[in-house]
C-alpha cells in the first residue's frame, strides 16, 4: 500500500513539475526572441525537485554552460513567481523524454526542417518568392532585431506602417531572406494580395527591353498592380537615369494608392552615389534600417539553427569555433557549415574540431588586434598631424582625409565593427564610418598615390 501511495505521489510530482516548466517556458519565450528561446530552451526540462532545489534537465554541457551564464537569473526569477519555496536551482545533463504535442508547440518548426542537405525547392514565377525565406526560419539577434520588427509592422499593421521600408547593410547579412518573408507571410495570410519580389537587375533588364520594343506603358502598368512590391539590390540603380525615372513614376503611383514597396541595398540611400535626389528622399520618407555583423551570442544561435537535425550533429566545441573564428556575414558561415555537412557525409560521421581547422583554414581571417588609439597615433604621426584634432568637429580637408583612411584601416585590416569605431573617433553616428570605407574603398582602384600610402601605414603596424 506504501509503494503503491508513493508511486502516485511521485506520478503528481512529475505531472505538476512538467506543468510548471512548461509555465515558466510561456514566461520565458515572452521576454527573448523566438529564435533565441528555440536555440537554448529546446528539449529542457525540470528533472526533480528536491529540498527546494530544482534540478533542469538539459541536452549536453555546451547548453548547460550558457544557461547559467546568461538565464540561470531569469529562470529562477520565473520559476519562485510559480513555486515560492524554491531557493536554487542546478542544470543536469540529461536524456530528455520526447516532449509532448504542448511542449512542442512552444517551439518553432522551422528548426525542424531546417537542415543543411538541399531540399528542391520552387519559386512562384507569379511573385518569384523563395519559399525557404520566412520568419520562423530567420535567426533574430541584437544585429537585425529593429530591421525584423520593422518587416513584421508591415505584415501586422499594415495600415499603420511606414512607407517605404528600406533596409541596408553589408552582403550576405540576411537582407534577402528578410524582405522575401515579408511577401511569403502576407502571401499566407492575405492570398488575395499581389505580392512581386524582384531584383533591380531584372528590373532594369525588363525596363531596357521595354524602351526597345516601345512597351514602356506595359512595363509601368505590370508593376503598377502590385499591392506590395519588393525591390532587392537598389544600389544598382546608380547612374541608371532611365531606371531611376521609370522606378520614380511606379513609387509615385504606389505610394499614393498606399501599397507598401520594400527595397534592400548594401549602403544607406544618401551614400549610394549616382541616386537622384528625388529617390534619396522617397526612400527616406518611411523607415531606413541596417543590419549589422551578427554578435557572438547571435553567430551562435544561428549555426546552432542551420545544424539541428543533420544526420552527422556538430559538436558543442565545434560549434563554439565556427561562432569565434568566422566573423563576416552568415552566408560565410553558411558556406563553412555547408562545406563541414559535405564531409561529414563523405566520412560517414562527425568530424571532429582538428578536421574543422584544417578544412575552414581559408575561410578565417587572421584576427589582428591593435587598440584604435594605435590606430589613430600611427595614422596621425604619418600624415604629421596631432592625433587629437581626428577626434574634433573639423571639416579640415586633411583632417577629414586622415580619419577616413583611420577608419577604413580599424575595418578592413583589424575587423572593427561600424559603430565601435564611430563610438571612438567623437561619437561619428555608423552610417558615416560606413561612407568613410567605401569611400577610400573605391578610390583605391584609381588613385595609386593612395595605395602608396596605404601601403606604408600598414608597415608601420607589422
Amino acid at each position: 500500500m506504501l509503494k503503491w501511495r508513493k508511486n502516485l505521489y511521485d506520478t503528481f510530482m512529475d505531472s505538476n513539475l512538467t506543468q510548471l516548466w512548461n509555465t515558466c517556458l510561456g514566461v520565458i519565450e515572452s521576454q527573448l526572441t523566438k529564435a533565441t528561446f528555440n536555440t537554448w530552451f529546446r528539449n529542457t526540462g525540470i528533472s526533480k525537485e528536491e529540498d527546494g532545489v530544482i534540478y533542469i534537465g538539459v541536452p549536453n554541457e555546451f547548453v548547460r554552460e550558457w544557461l547559467v551564464t546568461k538565464y540561470q537569473k531569469l529562470i529562477l526569477k520565473t520559476i519562485v513567481e510559480n513555486l515560492s519555496h524554491i531557493r536554487a536551482i542546478e542544470f543536469v545533463i540529461s536524456s530528455l523524454p520526447t516532449p509532448t504535442v504542448s511542449e512542442k508547440n512552444l517551439f518553432s518548426t522551422a528548426s525542424q526542417t531546417s537542415a543543411l542537405p538541399l531540399q528542391n525547392v520552387f519559386i512562384n514565377r507569379d511573385d518569384n518568392l523563395n519559399p525557404r525565406y520566412t520568419f520562423d526560419r530567420f535567426v533574430v539577434g541584437p544585429f537585425n532585431e529593429l530591421a525584423y520588427a520593422a518587416a513584421q509592422a508591415i505584415v501586422k499593421r499594415p495600415q499603420h506602417a511606414f512607407n517605404p521600408l528600406f533596409i541596408y547593410g553589408a552582403s550576405g547579412m540576411g537582407k534577402t531572406h528578410l524582405i522575401q518573408a515579408i511577401g511569403n507571410e502576407i502571401k499566407k495570410d492575405s492570398p488575395e494580395k499581389r505580392v512581386l519580389y524582384t531584383t533591380l537587375e531584372k528590373f532594369m533588364n525588363e525596363y531596357v527591353i521595354s524602351v526597345q520594343n516601345n512597351r514602356q506603358q506595359i512595363f509601368q502598368d505590370k508593376y503598377r498592380k502590385f499591392d506590395i512590391l519588393i525591390i532587392d539590390d537598389i544600389q544598382f540603380i546608380a547612374g541608371k537615369e532611365g531606371t531611376q525615372n521609370a522606378l520614380f513614376h511606379i513609387f509615385n503611383t504606389l505610394y499614393e494608392q498606399n501599397k507598401h514597396i520594400i527595397l534592400s541595398s548594401d549602403k544607406h540611400p544618401n551614400h549610394i552615389i549616382g541616386l537622384e535626389d528625388r529617390l534619396k528622399t522617397r526612400f527616406n520618407a518611411g523607415m531606413t534600417l541596417d543590419i549589422q555583423e551578427p554578435d557572438l551570442e547571435s553567430r551562435l544561435a544561428i549555426i546552432k539553427e542551420k545544424t539541428y537535425q543533420t544526420p552527422y550533429p556538430i559538436d558543442a566545441e565545434v560549434i563554439t569555433y565556427i561562432a569565434s573564428a568566422v566573423t563576416g556575414s552568415i552566408r560565410e558561415l553558411e558556406g563553412v557549415l555547408n562545406m563541414i555537412a559535405m564531409h561529414s557525409e563523405m566520412k560517414q560521421k562527425a568530424i571532429g574540431l582538428t578536421d574543422v581547422k584544417l578544412l575552414i583554414k581559408n575561410s578565417v581571417k587572421p584576427k589582428r588586434t591593435i587598440s584604435i588609439d594605435s590606430v589613430v597615433k600611427t595614422v596621425s604621426e604619418y600624415y604629421n598631424l596631432d592625433e587629437r584634432v581626428i577626434y574634433e568637429k573639423t571639416r579640415r580637408k586633411e583632417i577629414v582625409r586622415a580619419r577616413q583612411i583611420i577608419m577604413f584601416v580599424l575595418r578592413e585590416d583589424f575587423n572593427e565593427s561600424y559603430p565601435s569605431i564611430g563610438a571612438k573617433l567623437g561619437g561619428k553616428d555608423h552610417t558615416t564610418v560606413i561612407h568613410s570605407y567605401e569611400k577610400i574603398k573605391s578610390e583605391l582602384s584609381n588613385d595609386p598615390h593612395l595605395m602608396k600610402e596605404l601601403e606604408d601605414i600598414r608597415i608601420l603596424f607589422k
